[in-house]
């Protein structure tokens, strides 16, 4: 009698084999597909987060585009082009000839557009309902174009005050770019011309002045000075204001250039002192407005 058990336990085996092989296989190739699908579904999801991505960055700047044309017609409509009356063109102010004196003031503020102090500065005079004056370097301009554009939004005058900051002799080429050229990137950035000019430190004799009074810029000077780019104790700050402050006043003070927190911190104090003593606050073209309305009239009355 053969035996067929072993015959029968080996065919057993193989076709146990074969099963497993079987499933084996299947689970290899159904993991294949989800890791497919799991690639392919990354896939897409980076592919429509670079869309959206790029569809954010156009609305972007879609919206910067409308919202400079929307700033440039506002300061427009609202006067904020810097235009004064015309018998200050190529004329030297330090501050306004009132009769009789009126309890106002100018706020200036040199050297920027800078990071951080500008913006305190701005939220500063926007709390306070102030508009204030901004000479501006070109190079700086360029540098934060949205913060010039921040400060025409919100109302304030820009003035020219070269693109380098030089204080050197220039000649009439180089004196002609620092201020053209500084001019026509406040226009690129604003939308809006200026016709106020403040020389870098002051300096009269360099070559810079020449120029823009030929160019029909007022020269705006100061009859205040917070010497503030020297950084001293804020209680030193806020007396040097007030040490020359006079009603038709200019005061001097910096919102770049360097650290300026001495006069984010002062000008709180500097505000709330001038209105206690009276005064109300006005731009440099404001100024000059009410300076040439009442020449105007002693004129008349002649």
């Amino acid at each position: 009698m053969i035996n067929n058990k072993p015959s029968l336990w080996t065919s057993g085996k193989l076709v146990w084999l074969l099963i497993f092989c079987g499933s084996l296989s299947l689970i290899l190739i159904r993991l294949n597909k989800i890791n497919l699908l799991q690639v392919q579904s990354k896939q897409t999801l980076n592919l429509n987060n670079i869309a959206a991505n790029v569809l954010t960055q156009q609305r972007v700047e879609e919206f910067k585009t409308v919202m400079l044309k929307s700033w440039q017609q506002e300061a427009q409509v609202k006067g904020f082009s810097d235009s004064i009356p015309s018998s200050f063109q190529g004329a030297i102010i330090e501050a306004a000839k009132l009769s009789p004196p009126q309890k106002i003031i100018a706020l200036t503020f040199d050297d920027g557009p800078w990071p951080e102090s500008t913006a305190e500065i701005l939220d500063i005079l926007k709390k306070n309902q102030i508009k204030g004056t901004f000479f501006v370097v070109g190079q700086n301009v360029k540098n934060y174009p949205n913060l010039l554009k921040q400060e025409i939004a919100e109302g304030h005058v820009i003035g020219n005050h070269t693109w380098h900051h030089w204080y050197q002799f220039l000649n009439p080429q180089a004196a002609a770019y620092e201020i053209d050229h500084t001019s026509d990137l406040i226009f690129q950035t604003t939308g809006l011309k200026t016709n106020l000019f403040r020389p870098p430190g002051g300096f009269m004799h360099n070559g810079v002045v020449n120029y823009a009074r030929n160019s029909k810029y007022a020269i705006i000077l100061w009859s205040s000075d917070s010497v503030d780019y020297s950084r001293p104790a804020v209680p030193k700050l806020i007396a040097n204001v007030f040490r020359e402050a006079k009603p038709g006043g200019i005061v001097l003070m910096h919102d770049g250039g360097g650290n300026r927190s001495k006069t984010v911190e002062a000008l709180p104090q500097i505000i709330a002192s001038f209105r206690k003593q009276g005064y109300r606050f006005v731009t440099i073209p404001e100024l000059l407005e009410i300076e040439d309305k009442k020449q105007r009239l002693i004129e008349t009355r002649k």
